[in-house]
């Protein structure tokens, strides 16, 4: 089993900046995809920010300009810098990684953006 524990959320006002990070533990052999989603109240989890092992990044249109999405290979933690933070991006985000095909999930951190 992975085990994955993410930290960083918090409440922050309009245009502000927050960064999670989520390390991954457990019975880790090679992590490929890392990733982070989101869930609003009320609305479907949806994908944020993935990041292959080799570094090739994807966001979702809502995002791009604003988070960026890293990783540290030795350290098995995946980052997310978040600035020009947005009330709309207010969510629990979790953190999601793949290994050998397998999909394991955070817990999830709350980021609540507001004045």
């Amino acid at each position: 089993q992975v085990q994955l524990v993410e930290s960083g959320g918090g409440l922050v006002q309009p245009g502000g900046s927050l960064r999670l990070s989520c390390a991954a533990s457990g019975r880790i052999f090679s992590i490929g995809a890392m990733g982070w989603y989101r869930q609003a109240p009320g609305k479907q989890r949806e994908l944020v920010a993935t990041i292959t092992r080799g570094g090739s990044t994807t966001y979702a249109d809502s995002v791009k300009g604003r988070f960026t999405i890293s990783r540290d290979n030795a350290k098995n933690t995946v980052y997310l810098q978040m600035n020009s933070l947005k009330p709309e991006d207010t969510a629990v985000y979790y953190c999601n990684v793949v290994q050998f095909g397998r999909e394991y999930w955070g817990q999830g951190t709350q980021v609540t953006v507001s004045a």
